[in-house]
């Protein structure tokens, strides 16, 4: 049964303050069936990034998996390694994550490839890059990255490719052999303006991207979890997510 995870910045900021932080969001993501939890580090206050390890018990606690996302990333304008990659995978092993993701950055050719070369290899710890909304995200720029031993693979974000002008479709096609975590995320335009939405307020096309990506790996929730009852809300969409 695939896995799916919840990103805590589907709550959206505002209610992951007001909660108490994403500590909080944790029983009701739980509650509603989801098997794992997506930590977002740009959620984190600096008191909160000197209790990682007690998040990580938390998790633990609600026996769910957790990933560990970090709004960075690995390859500088320069080609060269993020100089704050050590530090976060050390992060990443406190709060217990079994994967980390960065965004993939600037890759140069010849300095990129031997700076990816000094990515360690973690067998507890999957390393993973995503394709952002910058032009390093490109679909022609992600087909140039190299993948050596210390890269898992890519974060296959679903809408990220329209800011881009991109077509979704096609990235999925030509990546899909690369991709091990999705994320799900539903655009729409809105006066002149791209905008994540529910599932639910869709065209549903997200379906499609969806059906050509690998069946097997974890799929992560990252459009808008709001309403009254969050557990319902989130449950159904782990419901939908999982049969889908």
């Amino acid at each position: 049964m695939r896995k799916i995870m919840v990103v805590t910045s589907a709550y959206g900021r505002q209610q992951v303050r007001e909660k108490g932080g994403q500590q909080a969001l944790l029983p009701v993501i739980s509650a509603a069936g989801a098997d794992g939890v997506e930590i977002r580090r740009e959620l984190f206050d600096a008191h909160e990034l000197t209790r990682l390890s007690e998040l990580g018990a938390a998790i633990a606690a609600q026996r769910l998996d957790a990933f560990y996302s970090v709004p960075e990333a690995l390859l500088m304008t320069d080609g060269t390694l993020n100089p704050n990659m050590a530090q976060r995978l050390d992060e990443a092993r406190q709060l217990g994550a079994q994967l980390i993701k960065f965004a993939v950055g600037h890759f140069l050719p010849g300095v990129s490839e031997r700076a990816l070369q000094a990515v360690p290899c973690d067998p507890q710890l999957a390393l993973v890059v995503e394709n952002d909304q910058t032009s390093d995200g490109s679909l022609a720029a992600i087909e140039s990255v190299p993948l050596p031993a210390g890269i898992s693979g890519l974060t296959f974000d679903i809408g990220n490719w329209l800011w881009l002008g991109e077509d979704p479709q096609k990235a999925a096609r030509q990546l899909a052999d690369r991709v091990r975590y999705i994320h799900i995320k539903a655009v729409q335009r809105h006066q002149q303006a791209l905008h994540t939405v529910a599932l639910d307020d869709s065209d549903g096309s997200w379906r499609t991207v969806l059906s050509q990506l690998p069946a097997d790996i974890p799929r992560g929730i990252e459009f808008p979890l709001e309403g009254d009852d969050l557990v319902a809300v989130t449950r159904r969409y782990v419901d939908l997510l999982r049969e889908e």
